[in-house]
């Protein structure tokens, strides 16, 4: 990953008056120049995050490059968007297709906001970028978006309800959402709210998870699949799997809501004495119901016979958390994802150690 600090004089890249020009004449001060070719969207909302919490101005060049369609999508720009307004930023570059950003932030204010993610875009990924700026925070900051609230790439709300944010709370972040409405792909038209306090956050120490406490699996389904008892057969399917004797009886949470597509999700929530793991699947279009909660089955069933305190999903998504905060944590697997935020936050002067070890979990510290 090139991340490097573009700095006043450097001949290199700045003019003879010593500022840095960029997206077309915008004349920036010291800034930390990030090649978002090497990541997806995360890469940005961490780097967008971080700069918000650090008062670190940045440039993003190259934004998705990888990606079948690069730069940025509607969800990415909402966002920006939003933190921008939060912080009282100055962001040049925020349009679709986009693939270069300037982010320059002032303070972190409360408020209320209300934001359109559009369509099925993703309303969980808005509040990932959010929740670091708790730290920041002298006032709640309460966000109502409209989007999608389970669709691919993105955690499902009942992750984020029942897995993510009680993890991050027993470390000192103070946050909530509530769901007025499900989205699913592609019409989206879901109603989260994310209300965020200020926060003081304790180091993350999460390297042995302990026993096994609770077992829940979360199953939603629009409610035009009713009548084919989609959310009931999940449910039961993940139950049937998970009937074992190392696991706690099974506690299953059965809904069918109003959504302007169909759509379901299922969610299995593994709560241990120090730590919780989710893992969930989405329904798909020809896909039966028992297929789609063999997946999730499958995945909490994996992770349970292995010794991480995380499961894959939370592994990359705790970093920026670990870097503000400190800590150690064992995670399944170095990923890219793991890497790049590791990379993330080295070039923030914010470094953590990511050790692989040889047939177990590796660990990440600060």
């Amino acid at each position: 990953m090139r991340l490097s600090r573009v700095v006043p004089g450097n001949p290199s890249n700045a003019r003879s008056d010593g500022t840095a020009p960029f997206l077309g004449g915008v004349v920036v001060p010291t800034m930390l120049d990030i090649d978002g070719s090497v990541g997806g969207g995360q890469l940005l909302r961490s780097s967008v995050a971080l700069a918000a919490v650090t008062g670190q101005d940045v440039h993003v060049t190259d934004v998705r490059a990888e990606r079948p369609q690069p730069g940025l999508k509607p969800q990415h720009r909402a966002a920006l968007e939003t933190i921008a307004r939060v912080t009282d930023a100055e962001l040049t570059g925020a349009s679709e297709r986009s693939r270069e950003v300037v982010f320059r932030p002032s303070s972190v204010q409360g408020g209320d906001y209300v934001v359109d993610v559009r369509t099925a875009g993703s309303v969980t990924l808005l509040f990932d970028t959010l929740l670091p700026l708790a730290v920041e925070l002298s006032e709640p900051l309460t966000v109502t978006a409209t989007g999608g609230t389970d669709v691919r790439w993105s955690p499902p709300m009942d992750y984020y309800r029942h897995v993510k944010l009680p993890l991050l709370r027993r470390f000192g972040l103070d946050a909530s959402v509530s769901v007025e409405r499900r989205g699913f792909y592609p019409a989206g038209g879901g109603r989260a709210t994310l209300t965020l306090r200020p926060s003081s956050l304790a180091p993350i120490e999460l390297v042995e998870r302990g026993d096994c406490e609770t077992a829940r699996v979360y199953s939603r389904a629009a409610s035009q699949l009713e009548g084919a008892a989609v959310a009931d057969r999940q449910a039961s399917r993940v139950a049937e799997r998970l009937d074992r004797p190392e696991l706690p009886p099974v506690e299953t949470d059965v809904s069918y809501v109003e959504s302007r597509s169909p759509g379901s999700v299922v969610v299995v929530a593994l709560t241990y004495d120090r730590s919780i793991a989710g893992f969930h699947a989405l329904g798909e279009k020809g896909k039966p119901s028992e297929e789609v909660a063999d997946d999730a089955a499958t995945d909490a069933l994996a992770f349970h016979r292995g010794t991480a305190a995380v499961d894959r999903h939370m592994a990359d998504q705790l970093l920026v958390f670990l870097g503000l905060a400190g800590g150690e944590v064992t995670i399944p697997a170095v990923t890219d994802h793991v890497r790049t935020s590791s990379d993330l936050l080295s070039a923030f002067g914010l470094p953590v150690d990511v050790e692989p070890v040889e047939g177990g979990p590796a660990r990440v510290n600060r």
